[in-house]
This record gives structure tokens, sequence and C-alpha cells, in this order.
């Protein structure tokens, strides 16, 4: 049985990948920060591991990261963030950006034990410079910073065996994404779902969307 972890999973994009997931017959480990109150999240049937996480949390890494320490995962998706409002940007730096690598860092090597060695981090098209200099907004440029970062590790990550991208999921209607998004977020994450699938050792440190379509950095 194939198994994915989605870090992030209480609703939207990440709760959606969980019940897609479960209902396709994979074994799926999801965090969320309030387990004892999961929600939607708690009634979706099949497969599912419940685990607490903010990622902001070091202890609670290491405690997942024990959890799943007997057993690999086979596509492990950081889809954790925030938009930013009302935060600063430290804050939104930490988990946009700090967050995503060092959980990464901390779960590769059961990534690493599995079959298919995925490893995907949810970043944005709105953190794509395309060459051009300048902020781009407070919720931009911490994916941007992300999207560099990644870029840097990458190189190693594949030589280890890992098959690991970044991902821009659309536009969705999501609490994030707004209701005039004009995404569903069950087709956003079919669309997920299918590029990673068939994903290749040649994909290995790119920057896809959602429709499997690269996009520039």
């Amino acid at each position: 049985m194939p198994t994915v972890m989605v870090i992030g999973a209480s609703r939207g994009i990440g709760l959606e990948l969980v019940r897609q997931y479960a209902a396709a017959g994979w074994r799926v480990h999801a965090t969320t920060r309030t387990p004892t109150q999961p929600g939607a999240l708690g009634a979706i049937k099949g497969d599912v591991v419940l685990h607490a996480l903010d990622v902001r949390d070091a202890q609670q890494l290491e405690t997942l990261t024990q959890e799943v320490a007997p057993e690999g995962l086979d596509v492990l998706i950081h889809n954790a963030g925030v938009a930013g409002r009302g935060m600063s940007a430290a804050e939104v730096h930490r988990i946009n950006t700090d967050a995503p690598l060092h959980v990464a860092r901390a779960l590769l090597p059961a990534v690493l034990r599995s079959h298919e060695k995925k490893l995907v981090l949810m970043t944005s098209q709105l953190g794509a410079r395309r060459g051009h200099p300048g902020s781009l907004g407070l919720y931009g440029d911490s994916k941007a910073a992300l999207n560099d970062a990644f870029r840097a590790h990458a190189p190693a990550w594949g030589q280890r065996g890992c098959l690991a991208i970044v991902m821009h999921p659309g536009w969705v209607r999501t609490d994030m994404g707004g209701a005039g998004a004009p995404l569903s977020v069950e087709e956003s994450v079919r669309g997920i779902r299918q590029v990673l699938a068939r994903l290749t050792p040649a994909d290995h440190g790119r920057f896809w969307t959602w429709d499997g379509r690269e996009h520039p950095w």
C-alpha cells in the first residue's frame, strides 16, 4: 500500500488531498494543529492517521519524525502556509519559508525509505520573480524565498535519490484563495495528484503547476 503524508491537512487543499488519496486506497498521514478537534478531517473514511503538528514547533516535528520512523513515505506534501494578513514579515517567513525546509529535512529519511521517494513543497506563482527585482509583497516574498531555498537544497536531495519539486496549486476557492477564485479545490487536487503520479527523475528540482505545466522561476 502506498503512503502519503500531508502537512497542513485540516482544510482547503490539504483536506482534499487527504480525502482523494484515502479514497484511492492510500495510507494517509495527515497533520493538524488540533488533532483532538479535527473537524472535517476526522470524518474522512479510509486509512487516515492524524498527527499533531504546528510547523513552528520543533518538538512536535521531532515527535512526528519518530512516529513515522518505522515506515516510508512514498509522497510527502508540505501544504501548510499562511496568507500573512495581520502578521509580521518575520512570522510569515518563518511559516512559509523556513518551516517547509525544516519539515522536509526532518522527514527526508522516511521519504528515502519508500518506493516512490517523492517530496513536494507547495509554493505559488506569486513567488515567481521572473528575473524582476523588487518586492512581490509579503506573501510573494515568502514564497520566492522558499523557491530559492528549494533550489539550493534540491541537488543534494536528488543525489540521495529523492524526487523533489515545488508546485503551484492554482488559484483555488479556499479560505486563502477566496470565493472568486476560478478553480475548485477538487479540480486542483485531481491535477496535483496526476502530476505527482507521473513524475520522473527528469522532473526533479523544477517548478510545476497543478495542470502539469513547468512554471518559470
